[in-house]
């Protein structure tokens, strides 16, 4: 059986170069064998490429979207393209001249992925903001922290990656199937705000419907002894997921508690949480790692990104691959049969011949400054 170069292999993708969110949903679509092609501005490229990991599996080349050479030029490409990757606020692209409208009358099969953080439409469409916006106007950040303490973003993982990005990408892959019925493109619009509400469905549901309490005090938000991270002896961290009885036990048994007050009473949650955070005290990291080792107990060391490459577990599983020299997370999720793709960094793509830009072409417009 030959292999497959990915599921995606001869996808055509324009990214137009922007922040983080845009080139993740790109590196996600490279990823899984599309062709894509990152579209920076002119003065953006320089004699050394740029070795960001979410530009792997990319070509580039720089083009001015302000010249009317330039957006021509966009024009032809995204006529041999299957989809556009845009991340301006709305209304950019239209003044541009390369809005969906303008691209679908050169190329009705083409998706159009946009991506911002307010949405194309509503009263914050046109403003701006960042992930920490996004999550709070999403109810999502409230919901984050210790009880008593002030609400916590985490990093920009909820909003511009997982909300954003992650949608993004999956936007642009129902497009590409619905394609496959109906012969025509479709308009992608992923808000990170949209994105970041939907990732807590089950979360607003108990919150609704009063199953969920205030920050801080429920079963899965630090709220609970058996649902937190606990400091060793030598100021590592133990991540301690004992939710289930059996596994509640089994932790207890290979710490030698067997005097613990009742969990089932909230009232001894207190007394339970400190019992914990003595025990763990008297032992380093490595030692309770140890303890734990092959349990069923759901207790993991806190690893920082070098500890986690260098985890048996991440080796044995590939989880971590070196390019280069330094590591970077392999694609996900994997399809059995199917090499890993090409994680090498962007490089220049020189002839784009084959995206409908002839090599005559090409060279006067290099000459003008308007392509790079």
């Amino acid at each position: 059986m030959e292999e497959s170069r990915g599921p995606l292999a001869g996808i055509r993708v324009l990214e137009l170069a922007g922040l983080a969110p845009g080139p993740f949903a790109g590196m996600m679509l490279a990823d899984h064998g599309a062709e894509v092609l990152r579209i920076d501005r002119v003065k953006a490229v320089s004699d050394t490429p740029r070795r960001d990991v979410m530009d792997r599996g990319k070509r580039t080349i720089g083009l001015d979207l302000k010249s009317p050479e330039g957006v021509a030029a966009f024009k032809l490409l995204a006529g041999r393209a299957d989809v556009v990757i845009e991340v301006f606020r709305p209304g950019v692209a239209e003044r541009l001249g390369i809005g969906p409208a303008d691209l679908h009358t050169v190329n009705e099969r083409l998706v159009y992925g946009r991506m911002t953080g307010w949405g194309q439409d509503g009263p914050l469409a046109s403003t701006a903001g960042h992930d920490i916006d996004y999550i709070a106007i999403a109810g999502v950040l409230s919901m984050l922290g210790r009880e008593g303490g002030k609400p916590t973003p985490p990093i920009n993982i909820l909003g511009d990656f997982a909300g954003g990005g992650l949608m993004l990408a999956y936007g642009v892959l129902l497009a590409l199937l619905e394609r496959e019925r109906t012969g025509r493109g479709r308009v992608v619009d992923a808000a990170m705000v949209d994105g970041a509400a939907l990732l807590l469905s089950m979360f607003y549901g108990a919150v609704h419907g009063g199953h969920w309490g205030p920050r801080g005090t429920n079963l899965l938000d630090t709220g609970a002894p058996m649902y937190d991270t606990y400091e060793t002896a030598d100021g590592g961290f133990l991540a301690v997921g004992a939710l289930e009885p059996q596994f509640w036990a089994e932790m207890l048994a290979r710490m030698g508690i067997d005097d613990m007050p009742g969990r089932d009473d909230r009232a001894n949650w207190p007394a339970i949480r400190e019992r914990l955070t003595e025990a763990f005290r008297s032992r380093t990291r490595a030692e309770w790692e140890a303890v734990f080792e092959g349990s069923d107990a759901c207790v993991s060391p806190v690893l920082d990104p070098r500890e986690a490459v260098r985890h048996p577990h991440n080796q044995a599983r590939g989880t971590f691959v070196e390019v280069g020299g330094l590591p970077q997370v392999a694609p996900a999720p994997r399809l059995a049969g199917v090499p890993r793709g090409d994680l090498s960094p962007a490089t220049r793509l020189h002839d784009l011949s084959s995206w409908g830009l002839p090599g005559d072409e090409a060279k006067a417009l290099r000459a003008a400054g308007v392509l790079a």
